[in-house]
């Protein structure tokens, strides 16, 4: 489980920090979609804040694991209400990675627990 743990962290951290890089240098893609849902520009370094924040908790997990299992919570958190979002827009063709992504952040928590 431990080994398991560690996959998972990894790979959202890696997700987590490549979206937080999009955010950050206005990736024209990412911002297209995120003001279409109602997102402001002004919250894009605070969003991008929020995902190296959980990436970095996720990896610090591997060593202290309550924390990877509150940095995993948190971007649980997070996912939801980026879906949230999507949804209150209607944005049925946006949705779905959020979806994932919530589904894909329950693995560290769920192994982060299973392994303390």
């Amino acid at each position: 489980m431990f080994v398991a743990y560690i996959v998972v962290a990894v790979l959202m951290a890696v997700v987590l920090a490549g979206s937080a890089r999009a955010k950050l240098v206005r990736d024209a893609k990412i911002t297209a979609g995120l003001t279409a849902v109602g997102v402001p520009e002004g919250w894009f370094p605070r969003l991008a804040a929020l995902e190296i924040a959980g990436a970095l908790g996720l990896l610090t997990g591997i060593v202290f694991r309550p924390l990877g299992v509150a940095a995993g919570v948190g971007v649980v958190l997070y996912f939801a209400g980026a879906l949230v979002t999507h949804l209150r827009a209607r944005d049925v063709k946006g949705a779905p990675v959020p979806a994932v992504l919530l589904l894909v952040a329950v693995a560290p928590v769920a192994l982060g627990l299973a392994t303390v």
